[in-house]
């Protein structure tokens, strides 16, 4: 076991740090908590089992605009809802007004 001695000034201090920075992240989570409790959201894998298309096609959905999405930290998410949407409105990459192909 390794002991180390540490003065309780900067003892005090380093706990100081800790609750100041404890304070930023649940401001920073308190921004984002409304938004994420309004409605369930999905990442890309998620989406790609549940739709049952890969990650290619996915990006496709999202060029064409057909799948609404937003961006948290470089990481695509999307509405549960949206998501049924498209699911409900059939398989949009077998339509020729989609711009899609289905071969």
């Amino acid at each position: 076991m390794e002991v180390i001695a540490v003065q309780k000034s900067a003892l005090d201090g380093m706990k100081n740090d800790i609750k100041e920075l404890l304070e930023l992240t649940e401001k920073a989570t308190r921004k984002y908590t409304p938004i994420f409790k309004e409605e369930q959201w999905l990442d890309n894998q998620e989406v790609c089992l549940m739709m049952n298309i890969t990650k290619r096609t996915l990006q496709t959905y999202k060029d064409k605009g057909l799948l609404p999405h937003s961006k948290l930290n470089r990481k695509n998410y999307y509405k549960l809802s949206d998501v049924q949407a498209l699911l409900e409105a059939g398989q949009p990459y077998n339509t020729v007004e989609n711009g899609f192909i289905h071969e």
